[in-house]
This record gives C-alpha cells, structure tokens and sequence, in this order.
C-alpha cells in the first residue's frame, strides 16, 4: 500500500526560477509536501514522482491527447514517456517525458511544453523549511490567445487533482 502525505497549496518558492517566470502569466499554482528523499537532485525527484503517476492519469492524458488534436493542437504523450530512472545522462535542452529542461540545478528542475495556444513551465523545487525538507511542484502558464484560455479553463481543475496525486504518491 502506498503511503499519503498531506499535500499544502503555498506560493510559488520565493528566489525560485519558477517564481521569476511569474510575471505577466495568467495561471500559476505550487503544491508542497515533505521531501522523503532530500539527498536527491530536483530531477531525480521529478523523475521519481512521474514514476509513481497514478494510472487514471495516463487515461486523462490518453484523453487529452485525442480531443486537442480534433482543435489543431498537439498531442504530448505521457508524464513519463521515454524518460530514464537515473537523472544523471539529462541536460537543458533535453526532453523528460512531455517536457523540455529549462533550467537544472541540485535544488530546482524547470521543465516547459510551449505551444501555440499557451507555454506551460513546471518546477520542482527542493529546500529546507524549519528544518524540515520540501518538495514544491509549481506551475506556471502564458497564455497566447483565447484558444488557451478556453483550454485552459477546461484543464485546470484536473491538472489541480493531478498535481495533488502525483505528490502524494511521492
């Protein structure tokens, strides 16, 4: 049986890349929980928690994937497709999953998915925090026109649970 942590929204991570992304987005969101293994890079925990993508997730992506491209958008795969268990061999510039690195550090992974419609960056950012380690997943999204408005007014309470799920399967 898979243990549950309790999952917080918070802010982004002040200092953050993330956070330094914030400016003119029209959807940003962070969910926090414990860090149950903060000797690992940010990507290793990244990589770890898509491991653990719980399955009814596949089935919205699988979902998802369908019906934007019946609106001209394109599909992405899954949270974990063709990525590798060790972060080690990954670099900026390298697709992870649905996901490009955008910034990789010990502490913080951005990783982004841009499309016509809207640019999507997510972070997972590890630190300390009264002496306790965390793990924040945060999102922010640009949004280039009413197409992903529409989109995204459809997705966010999903990707919401998503996010939410993944963490607490971490």
């Amino acid at each position: 049986m898979t243990a549950f942590r309790t999952i917080h929204a918070t802010p982004l991570p002040a200092g953050s890349v993330i956070e330094a992304r914030l400016p003119g987005a029209q959807f940003a969101d962070c969910y926090e929980t414990t860090d149950t293994a903060p000797g690992h890079s940010a990507l290793q925990s990244w990589l770890d928690v898509v491991a653990r993508t719980p399955g009814w997730t596949r089935t919205l992506m699988a979902l998802r994937n369908r019906l934007v491209r019946l609106v001209g958008l394109k599909g992405l795969g899954q949270l974990n497709d063709g990525t590798r268990r060790d972060a080690s061999g990954y670099r900026v510039g390298d697709r992870v999953g649905i996901f490009e690195i955008r910034h990789l550090s010990d502490r913080e992974v951005v990783m982004g998915q841009d499309d016509k419609h809207l640019n999507v960056q997510v972070s997972l950012h590890k630190r300390m925090q009264g002496g306790q380690a965390v793990l924040a997943l945060g999102t922010v999204v640009h949004i280039h026109n009413p197409l992903g408005h529409a989109y995204m007014a459809v997705v966010a309470p999903f990707h919401r649970r998503i996010v939410r799920a993944m963490l607490a399967r971490a």
